[in-house]
């Protein structure tokens, strides 16, 4: 399973856009200015992201309340983004990147992978693909960064271990 540290992962340029699924776009730096950012990046054509949707809902949901925004970052449209996600396109905040302009921009190489973004505009931590230990380790840190409770992961009917799918070409 690949890890993506701070040291491989980009911090976000503070003027990369983040597209909404409703389509009013903002800049990363105007979705940190007072909560940190959880992204759990997918791709709609690989069926690697759809085997990890039930899964990063569960997570995202956890830290609904918390102090930070949790997202879909979805490598596709909105259209891709309904049908791969269903009720959780807007249920959960979504963002499209049909270019991977922001998936890049954050230095993801394979999907899915979950980001942690502070509030300085920084990786915290991330992870591609879905290593199990890896996710655990990520959202303890941010539980106990947030002073929140934290997802048990894996939890029954979670898929095994897999390593992420390279990005679609665009």
């Amino acid at each position: 399973m690949g890890y993506l540290h701070p040291a491989v992962a980009t911090n976000p340029a503070p003027d990369l856009a983040l597209v909404p699924i409703t389509g009013h776009s903002r800049t990363v730096r105007e979705w940190l200015t007072t909560f940190h950012l959880l992204l759990v990046a997918v791709d709609p054509a690989h069926v690697r992201s759809r085997w990890i949707v039930p899964t990063a809902a569960r997570v995202l949901f956890e830290y609904e309340q918390a102090d930070c925004r949790v997202a879909w970052l979805v490598a596709g449209d909105a259209a891709d983004a309904r049908k791969l996600l269903g009720r959780w396109a807007t249920e959960i905040m979504t963002f499209v990147d049909p270019e991977l302009t922001a998936i890049k921009g954050f230095g993801i190489q394979t999907l899915p992978a979950i980001v942690h973004v502070g509030m300085e505009l920084n990786i915290v931590n991330a992870v591609e693909g879905w290593d199990p230990p890896a996710w655990r380790a990520l959202t303890m840190e941010l539980s106990r960064r947030m002073s929140w409770s934290r997802p048990h992961i894996p939890a029954p009917g979670d898929p095994g271990p897999f390593d992420g799918a390279p990005l679609p070409r665009v």
